[in-house]
């Protein structure tokens, strides 16, 4: 039985949006196509990352933020990435193979256990399922940001600094998801921040939060003329309907303190309305409110409404 634990990152040198560590134990299943991601085509790619999902023991994915890259750097980002991911792997192992030459374990219990290989997703099965995963899901992410940020074509270049990116930044400006940090864009972190900017961060902050709990998102910002949701996401059988506020200081008053008795009436009415207008059916719906403060914008709450 094939119980090692493998692990590889996507989106170290993107300009823009998360860094992605996937995780998997691909047990006794045989899996035929696996390799290094970069060398599948999208198609294929999609067609492996279901059949590893259905097949493997146990798989995560380790999510961090542009906004944390920023606070913390791309070293600590890749560490903390891969301890979210291994904290989701619930099934035995007798050994961890990280691509690459460094083990961002090293500073954990488990970092005795690790091995480093560089092009182990090529060589390694496991490795190679895991690259797989973190591809999918962090290029379904960024194409998921054509809808919210419009004109800077994320599914086309998945934030990587190609010359249309730059031109795209040059023409419209930096968004909550670029990498302020990263030298071709710290020329932004000037720039006036705008209360809608803000806003925007806010509601990507809580995107990326509700990702790394292991939602998938179905919407964001959807909008009616009878009512509107901030963010819809599933996880397992339950979907969620998210209501984010964000202040820019305690002084203004809590978020939850505008989530009154109507606004949950109003967003359990946007939630019925959402499941009859998508014929949803034997799901559960759970109502959700995230707060958020400061600048940046950081969770100070997430709370489940009964």
């Amino acid at each position: 039985m094939d119980m090692i634990l493998g692990i590889d990152e996507v989106g170290r040198g993107p300009w823009a949006g998360p860094l992605v560590v996937g995780a998997v134990v691909l047990g006794n299943d045989k899996i035929d196509g696996l390799t290094d991601s970069k060398k599948l085509t999208k198609k294929k790619r999609a067609a492996l990352d279901a059949e590893i999902r259905r097949k493997a023991t146990g798989f995560g994915l380790g999510w961090v933020s542009a906004q944390e890259i920023d606070e913390i750097g791309l070293g600590a980002a890749l560490r903390l990435a891969t301890i979210r991911a291994v904290e989701q792997i619930k099934t035995p192992y007798h050994e961890i193979i990280i691509d690459g030459t460094i083990n961002f374990l090293r500073e954990t219990a488990k970092g005795r256990y690790v091995t480093t290989l560089p092009k182990a997703d090529r060589l390694i099965q496991s490795v190679s399922a895991a690259s797989i995963i973190a591809k999918v899901a962090r290029d379904r992410y960024m194409s998921f940001q054509d809808a919210i940020y419009p004109g800077y074509m994320f599914s086309s270049h998945v934030g990587y600094g190609t010359a249309a990116h730059r031109i795209e930044i040059d023409s419209l400006g930096v968004t909550p998801l670029h990498r302020l940090s990263f030298a071709p864009l710290k020329k932004y972190k000037a720039s006036t921040v705008t209360t809608k900017s803000l806003g925007d961060g806010a509601e990507t902050i809580a995107t990326d939060y509700l990702i790394a709990l292991g939602h998938v998102m179905l919407e964001r910002n959807w909008k009616t003329k009878f009512c509107e949701i901030d963010i819809v996401s599933r996880r397992n059988d339950v979907v969620y309907f998210s209501e984010v506020k964000y202040r820019r200081t305690h002084l203004q008053g809590g978020g939850l303190a505008a989530v009154t008795t109507k606004k949950q009436q109003q967003m359990k009415f946007a939630a019925d309305y959402y499941v009859a207008s998508k014929k949803l059916k034997n799901v559960d719906l759970l109502l959700t409110v995230i707060t958020l403060s400061g600048i940046p914008p950081k969770i100070d709450t997430y709370l489940e409404l009964k």
